[in-house]
């Protein structure tokens, strides 16, 4: 049984998930992978279920009835991830914007580093992001830096997706009561891992924007993330936290 397994939420990427799937098997590592779909209209599930002939054993689907947000597809996968006895969990996205290979980095930083959260960082040694139009890139990184000020999290890069968590941290933390489902469930999940005294450690990756398909950012999920990390830092003033 791996120790390791990588969640990758798909809605609509046909075109990615199989050259990312073999990217990530094609590592020398044990990994294993569990494709959460959204009952994709363009048929990503019924690909990745021929594909898991090839994969066997290694390769795991959960359809869901229709797309339900990133947010709860992770919190799909942290589940079903924690039913089994898997030790760390990945966050990746199917577009290729990020790197495959940095799952290795991740892991060491948990394995060996002494990391709980090991976060792919696009800000913690300046700006690496490749093909993003700048008013993508100020928005982003200053996200980051308003997600800083109302937090007080010392993290560079709150918004990254491209995580490893250590078992006990999606253990202590109660899956159930986070509210997010875009991009700002993202800042919750390191925000209530810092809060419960967890080591949050950034490795430094270069992301690439995606080449193929569509991007799944729109206004709803930048207002998430705008008001709702004041309503998130709020709520938690008098709440305590244990490791």
């Amino acid at each position: 049984m791996s120790r390791n397994l990588v969640v990758i939420p798909t809605y609509n990427e046909k075109g990615n998930i199989e050259p990312m799937l073999k990217r990530i098997f094609a590592l020398g590592h044990h990994f294993h992978v569990l494709v959460v779909d959204d009952n994709s209209p363009d048929g990503t599930a019924d690909l990745v279920r021929k594909l898991q002939h090839d994969f066997d054993g290694k390769l795991f689907l959960e359809s869901r009835s229709g797309k339900q947000g990133l947010g709860t597809a992770y919190i799909h996968g942290f589940k079903w991830a924690l039913a089994r006895s898997y030790q760390y969990i990945y966050e990746i996205d199917a577009d290729f914007s990020h790197n495959p290979d940095d799952l290795l980095r991740l892991e060491h930083a948990c394995m060996h580093d002494g990391a709980d959260v090991a976060i792919g960082s696009r800000y913690v040694t300046g700006v690496n992001v490749v093909n993003w139009p700048i008013s993508r890139v100020l928005l982003s990184y200053f996200a980051s830096v308003y997600v800083r000020f109302i937090t007080r999290m010392p993290i560079m890069d709150a918004t990254a997706g491209f995580i490893c968590y250590r078992r006990q941290v999606l253990e202590k933390v109660r899956l159930d009561k986070i509210k997010f489902v875009g991009y700002a469930f993202q800042i919750e999940m390191k925000y209530t891992a810092w809060k419960h005294g967890f080591k949050l450690q950034e490795v430094p990756i270069i992301f690439t924007d995606r080449t193929v398909g569509e991007s799944k950012m729109s206004k709803g999920i930048v207002k998430e993330a705008v008001f709702g990390v004041i309503s998130m830092r709020l709520r938690t003033i008098f709440r305590t936290y244990k490791k």
